[in-house]
């Protein structure tokens, strides 16, 4: 099969919304080029925002603030249960307390680079002037940043950076951080600018006069569907790595809110750009659903290292020191174990392939704090790391203070997402996305620390900057459950459930998900061929014309059943997965964390292609045959050139 066979080729899309001229001054000249709205006329205006973790919280939040009239919507049972409460490293901000030479334009660069060159300009830079003020809203807001012995905020190194610039409450920031912004949220409840809808789920996208104006949604308790009307949604719905049912994300983690927004016409780009984090606990068994995240920050004192023997099952402490293989640290000698996810991922893939892997199946390698304990003392490194110690105590039932952990790469973010111009807008007029929900300022790699940066960057700082520019031509005219484009968008969510109840087969939705992970971790994961990549599309194309046929999905639709909710979110994961691997067979180069074995340099590290790939892939949404959208990518200020962290 040709490449037209599974995709054809659409007009460029561009991004009209950053400013030229200088790159220092762009987020500044189009804040002040952005259309107002008055206060009085902010209470006029109504606003959704999907999802409550880092991006949506901090959103709702700010535009509850400003003014409008907020409607929040999450499924869990509380918007302390966002995903982001699991992040546990950082946050990056060029605050150069440390006085090591950190600076705007340097996390600019390093940002830049990280993501292989596949990120756009004006938004990286304005990730990094706004780093600046997050950390002091978050201060602000008594966020319990650790702190040196003189009181100023510490501190630590996260990979792809030879400065210290993340700032980190042990090794809880992400819960630190979203318990300040669910704060700042729960204040605008109180005061009426906000609205709460915990246990509901997004379902379908309505769109009337072709502006984004409202949601279906689902609730989870009492099964009852509703449609809900604004001037504008805002999805902040998260990432969609669980399309590899083993990841680092939790269960509930989907793709289903930006799926519906896709089938509907908005952009969605980069979708096989996935981040392998290197460190997490590695696969135990066929038992397991999800995976454990060992945050980065281990990387500052841990030692990366393998037995230089292949099949060598000593422990670790039975191992000499001249017979191990510190292999970051001799690949690698001027990052050393600080080397990028990307790189550090690949690397213990390589020495694992090898034979040289430690644990079941030889599925791991070491991470040792053998001599970060010897240096600072026990006390010390249980003061930085006690509770991601405890918690890797508790699930492998091993002693890290004395024995090294076991880490392996595994599926943690997504890149990709929904395609956003400059002020955060999707290709559907009033459809803004936050987040890892959209395609982001990432490239094909991101780099540690930088996912609440960019959550707390959109929700606080941009989007309640641009969104004004469009809601000043509202309110727009009032709708109700009679008009047509509503009516149609509800039936679409009830006979979809209906259609999912009806199978009534003899295989649970779970086992059609892990099949489906399967494939896409052995031929869209850390490594990508031709052939397996036409080979997963086939095999997918197969489960999913099965999972229609046999999936049983249990109990009826009016009620808690969440199974019927696993039934949907597994039915758009393997649309997702057809497209994942439709982009990734595409895009004929290595680039970040996306190797491809036919596209690598003499010494087998990734080898990217700029004169044909150096563009954003923004896919439309069409069936079988999906179009591609190219938006070129310029770099005027970090040139394109080979990545090296030797």
């Amino acid at each position: 099969m040709t490449m037209t066979d599974y995709y054809t080729l659409g007009d460029p899309v561009a991004d009209t919304k950053a400013p030229d001229g200088p790159i220092e001054t762009r987020w500044e000249r189009r804040r002040f080029g952005a259309k107002l709205v008055n206060p009085a006329n902010k209470r006029k205006l109504t606003v959704i925002v999907v999802g409550t973790g880092l991006a949506g919280g901090s959103a709702a939040a700010t535009l509850g603030e400003l003014g409008y009239q907020v409607k929040s919507y999450c499924y869990q049972d509380s918007p302390r249960r966002a995903h982001s409460i699991a992040a546990q490293g950082g946050i990056n901000a060029a605050k150069n307390y440390r006085n090591d030479g950190d600076s705007v334009h340097r996390l600019f660069y390093d940002t830049v680079k990280g993501g292989d060159f596949r990120s756009r300009e004006s938004n990286v830079h304005r990730l990094a002037q706004i780093s600046v003020q997050i950390i002091d809203q978050c201060v602000a807001q008594g966020v319990p940043f650790a702190r040196e012995y003189g009181g100023l905020l510490d501190t630590r190194s996260f990979g792809g950076a030879q400065v210290s610039r993340t700032f980190y409450a042990r090794g809880q920031t992400g819960q630190q951080l979203l318990l300040g912004a669910y704060q700042a949220l729960e204040r605008q409840i109180a005061a009426g600018t906000v609205t709460m809808h915990d246990r509901h789920e997004m379902l379908e996208l309505i769109i009337v006069d072709g502006r984004a104006r409202g949601i279906v949604v689902r609730d989870l308790v009492t099964g009852e569907i509703s449609t809900e009307f604004a001037d504008a949604v805002v999805l902040a719905s998260g990432g969609y790595g669980n399309v590899f049912f083993l990841s680092t994300n939790a269960k509930g983690c989907n793709v289903t809110a930006s799926w519906r927004a896709h089938r509907k016409g908005a952009l969605f780009a980069n979708p096989c750009y996935t981040q392998i984090h290197p460190t997490c606990i590695p696969v135990s068994g066929d038992h397991q659903s999800k995976l454990t995240l060992m945050s980065e920050s281990l990387r500052n004192d841990g030692r990366v290292w393998v037995p230089k023997a292949k099949g060598d099952n000593r422990v670790p402490a039975d191992i000499p020191e001249d017979e191990r293989d510190y292999y970051l640290e001799r690949i690698y000698p001027a990052f050393g174990n600080l080397v990028p996810r990307d790189i550090a991922s690949r690397a213990a893939k390589n020495v694992c392939d090898e034979g040289r892997g430690v644990g079941p199946g030889g599925l791991g390698v070491y991470l040792d704090f053998a001599a970060a304990i010897g240096r600072l003392g026990r006390d010390a490194v249980e003061a930085k790391y006690g509770n991601l110690f405890e918690m890797y105590e508790r699930i492998t039932g091993e002693d890290p203070y004395s024995t090294p952990m076991r880490i392996y790469p595994a599926v943690h973010y997504t890149m990709g997402g929904l395609w956003v111009d400059y002020d955060l807008q999707s290709t559907i007029p009033g459809l803004f996305v936050i987040g890892e929900a959209n395609f982001s300022d990432h490239g094909a790699n991101r780099l540690g620390a930088s996912a609440l940066m960019q959550g707390l960057a959109d929700g606080y700082f941009v989007l309640p900057n641009t969104i004004g520019d469009y809601l000043a031509a509202g309110p727009f005219p009032k709708l109700d459950g009679e008009n047509a484009e509503v009516a149609e968008a509800r039936k679409l969510v009830e006979d979809r459930i209906e259609k999912l109840l009806s199978i009534n087969g003899d295989r649970t939705v779970d086992s059609f998900h892990r099949e489906l992970g399967r494939i896409m971790w052995e031929y869209c994961g850390m490594e990508r061929t031709d052939a397996g990549l036409r080979k997963a599309i086939t095999e997918i194309r197969e489960l999913k014309a099965e999972f229609w046929q046999r999936a049983k999905v249990p109990g009826d639709g009016e009620g808690l059943n969440q199974s019927l909710e696993r039934a949907g979110r597994v039915a758009d994961f393997f649309e997702l997965a057809e497209l994942m691997c439709i982009d990734a067979l595409h895009r004929e180069e290595s680039c970040g964390g996306h190797f491809r074995a036919e596209s690598q340099t003499e010494e087998g590290e990734a080898d990217r292609d700029d004169e044909r790939f150096s563009y954003v892939a923004a896919w439309e949404f069409g069936g079988d045959l999906p179009v591609l959208h190219k938006e070129d990518l310029t770099f005027d200020y970090v040139h394109p050139s080979q990545r090296s962290y030797k």
